[in-house]
């Protein structure tokens, strides 16, 4: 395909992009940042991981962005007595027919809201990490595809707070992106004061976009083209979380326990796509890496007790990183 012809393909399907952040801004304020990395989460097909303390508008970002969607979505309020069957389903027993018959939980669905997922006991995290990553679920011993799309939007709340648990390194490793929410601004909170308080809140959204218009989007992401030397950028960036001093990256010895893993490297060009695509690009540059490796990296990269010592966190360690590999 032609770089012209890519073009083109980009304008027509990136009006997608354009109606959904126009019909969520009708209900949210501020935010882009937020908005734009959930879009990028259905462009690419990767679940993503919001955390914030209570009150930032995670949960009505992701029911909003649902709405504005004309497919299936369900919300997960998640708490410490669940148990997997209250996320996949389960068997019901019919006495008149003696037979059992499967009841399908709220998993099914092609957006999922998974509301303080840290809050969740362990086994309902390891039945929500095999529809995360093997796009399936299990009820009873049978096995059930989930439809395409199938996003997983997950909030949480600090680690620090009562009545959380730690998300296993395995199941944050399958989120996409790591978003960090922070407090609006002082003229963002002015405007959400105005609407909120004073009863000016929108009905209903518009359906703008389907599961075709989508997975068609999807497919002209794919086709961004990613030059050798951005892969090659993308790959020193994953590997200095591994090997800081090897890449030449300054005092971070004893500070990384465990570095990204390869599917860091895979999603962090999915992404640098993807941001390409909403900016009507037919090509990813050096700086949409470099813009969204936090987000890819922050929860791939374990810091050491010695770093927690020094006040370091997996967010310090990535800003030396990107600091000091050299950009292309």
């Amino acid at each position: 395909m032609s770089s012209g012809e890519l073009g083109d393909r980009i304008g027509e399907h990136s009006r997608v992009v354009r109606d959904l952040v126009s019909e969520v801004g009708k209900v949210l304020v501020g935010q882009e940042y937020m908005v734009s990395r959930l879009i990028m989460g259905l462009l690419c097909g990767g679940h993503v991981l919001l955390e914030g303390v209570p009150g930032l508008a995670k949960t009505l970002a992701v029911r909003s962005l649902a709405s504005a969607i004309d497919t299936r979505f369900s919300r997960i309020q998640f708490t410490p007595d669940m148990l997997p069957a209250d996320v996949v389903g389960t068997e019901i027993f019919n006495p008149k027919e003696g037979t059992y018959s499967v009841k399908q939980g709220p998993i099914f669905a092609n957006v999922v809201l998974a509301d303080e997922i840290n809050r969740a006991p362990a086994k309902v995290q390891a039945a929500l990490l095999e529809c995360m990553q093997e796009q399936q679920a299990t009820i009873g011993g049978e096995t059930f595809r989930l439809d395409e799309p199938f996003l997983v939007l997950a909030t949480q709340n600090p680690i620090e707070q009562e009545g959380t648990y730690p998300l296993p390194e395995a199941q944050v490793d399958r989120f996409m992106l790591k978003i960090k929410i922070d407090y609006p601004t002082k003229d963002e909170e002015r405007k959400i004061v105005d609407r909120m308080a004073g009863g000016h809140v929108p009905g209903e959204l518009q359906k703008v976009a389907s599961p075709d218009t989508l997975l068609a989007a999807r497919a002209v992401v794919d086709e961004i083209f990613v030059d050798d030397k951005v892969r090659d950028y993308i790959v020193d960036l994953v590997h200095a979380t591994r090997d800081p001093a090897a890449a030449g990256v300054p005092n971070l010895d004893g500070l990384i326990e465990m570095g990204a893993s390869p599917r860091a490297s895979i999603w962090l060009m999915k992404v640098a796509k993807a941001q390409a695509f909403m900016e009507g690009r037919s090509y990813a540059t050096p700086h949409d890496v470099k813009s969204l490796a936090p987000d890819v990296l922050r929860h791939r990269v374990v810091t050491t007790y010695e770093a927690e010592a020094e006040g370091r966190s997996s967010d310090d360690v990535i800003r030396t990183i990107l600091d000091s590999v050299l950009v292309p």
